[in-house]
């Protein structure tokens, strides 16, 4: 309790506000008020709001765009920190010999490291080689390292190449549906592929049932998307036709310009409720985060880009659960 001139205001805990959001009443402070309780409680270290409903089965995503820079891998471990944030249970795959995934979640990624890369050569069990994020609870990561930069060489003569890693996630113990896992199940498996269309983000298209593609909210944002989804429409048509571009994720948003507005109307007009209500706003903390070896979740919880994330990965288990 605080006092003003008008006499006292009342400053609600975070458990108060768990139960003001959960009861789903409407709230009628100003925006300003409302990200300055969020950011007090995220800082807090609580969630800053109740745990999402868990999907019936595991829903694999495929994070994908061949356009560079546009904030792909940004968005997998953001979203996938925020989902386990939730009260979700999450696998990222990190596809990319980059291993930048790898480094923000904070995992062992050097060359040698059991990685994605004996899953899809030598056979090796995801679950032997999955490692639990030490920031994030119930978030664990199948890590890339620099040999699978060889991958595609290695595998052009070996049979059904392009079907590795969806044998690799169909055989996991812990994926499938919640009728025969149980609660032990994992919710969400999120795959980063590479910034190309070769055969590790073919390997990731051919084992997902949903896409999430990231576009930057600046002029050739578009640019290129033709291509990406002439692809997937060729997987739908030989190799999966269960994959859905179910979620378009509008990245390094800008407010202050017009053309970011006019890039995110283009995008909704084309894709209509594919793409989330939230939007990435351009933050400082989300390019700082990864050289802390963290997401900008953990690294500055109460920043716009965190509880920007954070309200994304809600609207992406609510799309779930409604679908």
């Amino acid at each position: 309790m605080t006092e003003s001139n008008e006499g006292p205001v009342r400053v609600r805990t975070a458990a108060e506000m768990a139960d003001y959001d959960s009861a789903g009443e409407q709230d009628h402070s100003t925006p300003l008020a409302r990200a300055t309780e969020q950011s007090l409680w995220a800082r807090s270290g609580q969630r800053s709001r109740p745990p999402a409903p868990r999907p019936a089965a595991t829903r694999v995503f495929v994070v994908a765009n061949q356009k560079g820079g546009v904030g792909k891998t940004t968005s997998t471990v953001n979203v996938a920190a925020g989902l386990a944030q939730l009260g979700q249970r999450v696998l990222v795959i990190d596809l990319d010999p980059q291993g930048n995934a790898s480094t923000a979640l904070n995992v062992e990624h050097r060359q040698g490291t059991a990685s994605v890369y004996d899953a899809l050569v030598e056979g090796t069990p995801l679950e032997e080689i999955m490692v639990p994020c030490p920031d994030v609870p119930d978030l664990f990561v199948v890590p890339a390292t620099i040999d699978l930069a060889g991958a595609e060489i290695e595998l052009v003569s070996v049979v059904a190449r392009e079907n590795r890693l969806s044998k690799a996630i169909a055989a996991h113990p812990r994926i499938g549906a919640a009728a025969a896992l149980g609660e032990d199940r994992f919710d969400y498996v999120i795959i980063d592929c590479p910034p190309s269309l070769g055969l590790l983000t073919l390997n990731a298209l051919v084992a997902g049932e949903e896409m999430m593609i990231p576009i930057q909210a600046e002029y050739y944002a578009l640019e290129g998307l033709s291509q990406l989804l002439a692809t997937v429409d060729m997987v739908r048509a030989h190799l999966n036709p269960a994959l859905a571009i179910s979620t378009i994720l509008v990245t390094m948003y800008d407010a202050r310009t017009r053309l970011a507005a006019g890039v995110a109307e283009e995008v909704r007009a084309h894709f209509g409720e594919q793409v989330l209500r939230t939007m990435i706003p351009r933050s400082v903390r989300v390019s700082e985060a990864p050289s802390y070896a963290q997401t900008v979740v953990t690294y500055d919880p109460g920043s716009s880009g965190a509880l920007s994330y954070l309200e994304a990965a809600r609207e992406i288990a609510a799309k779930g659960v409604t679908s």
